[in-house]
């Protein structure tokens, strides 16, 4: 069994693609004193990326690091590995990033890279989870944080929340229900971390009763 991190102040890189909701709710809870992390860079792999103005309305340092500037996937990962190593960020976690990460990023920073997924994983992995979730006519979705490994949405599982699915619901209104519960759960997992509770025991994520109370 691994203990993934001791407790103490957490630095934050995000890696983002789109509006960046997931990181507001991260920072909010920075900002109101239950997540004892400073979010050190954000980076996005879209230039236009909402979440990058965000950041910066909020005095984070932002950057856009494009995949078609450099000449391979491995090329492209290490830029992003330096520029978090920079930031001095010891945690990456993915907040609507739309790429499978390499084995060389996954290495960089054991155990501390996680993701939130819009689906009960293992259930409904990859793409349009909610759209899975309504084709199958399962009664409850919801959404995961995970830590990230080689695989897609096959990581150990940290956190999770469940949303019942309504007879009328279509693909906007599940999605809607569940990014709620996103906002509520990412950034307790990262709490998790902060407090040093977790420990891997080879697929599991075990969550220890000790706290640090400093938060």
């Amino acid at each position: 069994m691994i203990r993934v991190r001791n407790p103490g102040r957490l630095n934050v890189g995000i890696l983002a693609s789109g509006r960046g909701s997931n990181f507001e709710a991260i920072a909010d809870a920075i900002e109101r004193g239950d997540l004892n992390a400073e979010i050190k860079l954000i980076i996005s792999d879209k230039e236009d990326a909402l979440v990058l103005k965000k950041g910066a309305k909020r005095k984070i340092p932002v950057l856009c690091v494009k995949p078609g500037d450099f000449s391979d996937a491995a090329v492209y990962e290490r830029a992003l590995i330096a520029a978090f190593r920079s930031a001095e960020a010891e945690l990456v976690a993915l907040a609507g990033y739309m790429r499978l990460i390499g084995d060389e990023f996954i290495n960089a920073f054991p155990y501390c890279i996680v993701n939130i997924h819009p689906a009960l994983l293992p259930s409904f992995r990859g793409l349009n989870a909610q759209r899975q979730a309504l084709e199958a006519g399962v009664r409850f979705s919801g959404c995961t944080v995970h830590i990230v490994d080689r695989g897609m949405d096959t990581g150990p599982i940290i956190l999770q929340a469940a949303v019942p699915v309504c007879g009328d619901d279509d693909e906007e209104s599940l999605s809607n229900r569940i990014l709620e519960e996103e906002h509520k759960i990412y950034w307790r997992a990262l709490r998790l971390y902060c407090e040093g509770r977790l420990y891997v025991e080879e697929k599991k994520v075990l969550i220890s009763e000790e706290k640090d109370r400093r938060k």
